[in-house]
């Protein structure tokens, strides 16, 4: 017994090199029998709408894990594998992709990026959301936020695809389906996007409703800007139409007399009612600064600038808020410019003079009220007597020669004394002034044309 032992101790070492041998022999073998069958059973599931697909093999034996999107999907998905020749068994470690209840998917635009939320039932449909996104806001970011679920609506496809199709036209918001309700919040880009984004909801396909509606339009915006070194006033923003457009224009040329219009207005859909009886007495109100900005944002009125003396910014504080129709709001930050050098009664003849070559101070026709586009004029008008406190000056006013002789006397001493009780009202010294009326008996053009009646009908400033 004891020499069996010595004779086994001899031949056990070699019988481990057999061993590995024979392991070496069968892995060379069986490598390639499986990687074989992993190629054959990835390419049966090439055209199989799955998820996360995974193929391991052992021997002949292949362990299939995938989550399927449907019950059907997934029997089939099994039995091709099953099929490839060479698999001797399946281990089905398949699963249904969760089913999402209500349905929920999302489009979300910020500043920088929008986000895709929510489920997508397809990862196919999800690359497609992605894609269209993208074409829609070309150099935006898109941001991949979506899972994968069961359970969308029939013809979920072409809703989202409508949303993303209108999110070009938000600032910012939110479009969310959930099952067959469709909601939406945020603010459009441009005055009309809301009513263009309402209008293209008409097309959503059957099955899906509105259930809310939450995007607003953005502020609607006329500016106005006073330049008094470029000499201009400029115009931005937007109208309701032309005809106000027309409106808003013409009221600017009569009030702004020496500076040039610049018309950089659009029309849009939008405006707040009552917006032409809000802007033209706030473009009066301008008419009556040096340098200033109005900004008119919805109902609310902001002007800002210089008034040209003391009286002045205090009207414009106190009355520009009774002549915007009510339910407008009017902020007034209006300061005082500084006054300037006093000059020789024979400067201020001169700067009179050269202020009402430019423009004609404007009556109600037939009467001696004041016509409001002439606010503008009477204030510069103001500033010059300011600065010439040594001088009395005659208001002297002229008529053309239609109508009685008498009568138009009466009226031309009327509009002349309209004109001194606005210089008092600013503060001027009632004493300087005094009101003539010669009607019709001083013309400066023949009463035979419109043209000349008009150069007739005049204010003159005349230092004493």
């Amino acid at each position: 017994m004891r020499g069996l032992f010595r004779w086994s101790g001899k031949w056990w070492p070699g019988v481990i090199p057999l061993i590995v041998l024979w392991g070496l022999a069968a892995w060379t073998s069986t490598v390639p029998l499986e990687n074989d069958l992993a190629g054959r059973s990835s390419a049966v599931l090439k055209g199989a709408v799955l998820d996360r697909t995974s193929i391991t093999v052992d021997g002949r034996d292949v362990s299939l894990r995938a989550n399927a999107f449907s019950e059907a999907g997934r029997r089939d998905a099994v039995a091709a594998v099953d099929g490839v020749a060479g698999v001797r068994l399946v281990n089905d470690e398949t699963r249904l992709v969760p089913e999402a209840k209500p349905f929920v998917w999302s489009a979300e635009r910020d500043v920088v990026r929008v986000t895709l939320g929510g489920s997508a039932p397809l990862p196919a449909l999800k690359g497609k959301l992605m894609d269209a996104t993208r074409a829609a806001l070309p150099g935006v970011e898109v941001a991949d936020q979506m899972g994968l679920a069961r359970g969308a609506p029939p013809r979920f496809e072409d809703a989202a695809l409508l949303l993303i199709g209108q999110i070009a036209k938000l600032k910012d918001g939110k479009f969310t389906i959930s099952d067959g309700d469709v909601t939406l919040s945020g603010m459009a880009r441009e005055l009309g996007g809301r009513e263009a984004i309402a209008a293209a909801l008409g097309k959503l396909p059957d099955g899906f409703k509105v259930a809310s509606n939450e995007v607003k339009a953005p502020p609607y915006v006329f500016q106005a800007y006073k330049d008094p070194v470029a000499v201009t006033v400029t115009l931005a923003g937007n109208v309701p139409d032309e005809n106000i457009h027309a409106v808003v224009v013409g009221s600017s040329s009569r009030k702004f007399f020496s500076e040039k219009v610049v018309d950089n207005l659009k029309n849009s859909l939008g405006a707040p009612t009552n917006f032409v009886n809000a802007v033209v007495p706030a473009l009066g109100a301008l008419s009556r600064l040096s340098t200033g900005t109005l900004v008119v944002s919805d109902r609310d009125i902001k002007i800002s600038g210089d008034a040209l003396y003391d009286a002045a910014a205090a009207q414009i504080r106190t009355g520009l808020a009774k002549d915007v129709p009510q339910g407008w709001q009017v902020k007034a930050d209006i300061t005082v410019k500084p006054a300037a050098a006093p000059v020789d009664p024979t400067v201020c003849q001169q700067l009179f003079s050269d202020l009402l070559g430019k423009a004609k101070i404007r009556f109600e026709t037939g009467r001696s009220d004041l016509d409001r586009d002439s606010t503008g004029l009477l204030d510069r008008l103001v500033e010059i007597a300011f600065r010439c406190p040594s001088a009395n000056v005659e208001i002297i006013g002229h008529t053309d020669a239609d109508g009685d002789s008498a009568a138009n006397q009466v009226l031309s001493q009327k509009r002349a004394q309209a004109v001194v009780d606005y210089l008092v009202k600013a503060g001027l010294p009632a004493d300087r002034f005094s009101a003539i009326g010669y009607g019709s008996t001083q013309p400066v053009a023949a009463n035979d044309t419109a043209d000349g009646r008009a150069q007739n009908r005049r204010i003159e400033f005349v230092v004493r």
